[in-house]
C-alpha cells in the first residue's frame, strides 16, 4: 500500500512542476541562444532572435550611479565571435521562469558569468519573446550585472 500511495504522490507532484510545450519551446530558445553564444556562433545567434532585436544593460558605472546601457546588437555579436578561443567563457543559467500570454513570453534567467574559470559577474537575463510564425524569436534582452550580492 505503501509503494501504490508513494508513486501516485510522484505523478502526482511531476505533474504539477512539468512545463507546458510552449513554456518548453520558450526554454528552448534561451538555450539555443546560449549554446550558440558559448560556441561563439553568430548564424546560430541570429536564427533565435529577430531581425530588430533591443538589447540592454543595467549596471553601476564607476562612481556607482545605476546607468542603462543600449547595445548594438551587430556590435554584441562581433564582440563575441572576436573573443580569442583560448579564452573560455561560460554563462551558467541558475533558474528559468517563464510566463507565457497568448504569443508574447518572458524568460527570466538568474545567472553567473565567468572568464577563464574565473567569477566575474552575476545578475539576471530578461528575455521578451514573440511566436512568428510559430517559432520563438527573441526581440527584447536586458540583462543586470554586478559582483555582489550574487547569492
Amino acid at each position: 500500500m505503501r509503494t501504490i500511495t508513494f508513486i501516485m504522490a510522484l505523478i502526482m507532484s511531476s505533474s504539477i512542476f512539468a512545463q507546458n510545450p510552449e513554456e518548453l519551446k520558450v526554454k528552448n530558445t534561451v538555450i539555443q541562444f546560449f549554446e550558440a553564444f558559448h560556441k561563439q556562433d553568430s548564424v546560430a545567434i541570429r536564427e533565435v532572435v529577430s531581425e530588430d532585436i533591443t538589447l540592454q544593460s543595467i549596471g553601476k558605472n564607476k562612481e556607482g550611479v545605476t546607468e542603462l546601457k543600449i547595445e548594438n546588437f551587430d556590435n554584441f555579436l562581433k564582440s563575441i565571435v572576436s573573443i580569442p578561443k583560448d579564452k573560455k567563457f561560460e554563462e551558467k543559467l541558475l533558474d528559468f521562469k517563464i510566463r507565457i500570454d497568448g504569443d508574447m513570453a518572458n524568460a527570466w534567467t538568474p545567472y553567473e558569468f565567468y572568464f577563464d574559470n574565473k567569477f566575474c559577474h552575476c545578475g539576471v537575463n530578461s528575455f521578451q519573446m514573440v511566436r512568428l510564425e510559430g517559432v520563438w524569436k527573441i526581440i527584447y534582452l536586458i540583462d543586470t550585472r554586478r559582483k555582489e550580492d550574487c547569492k
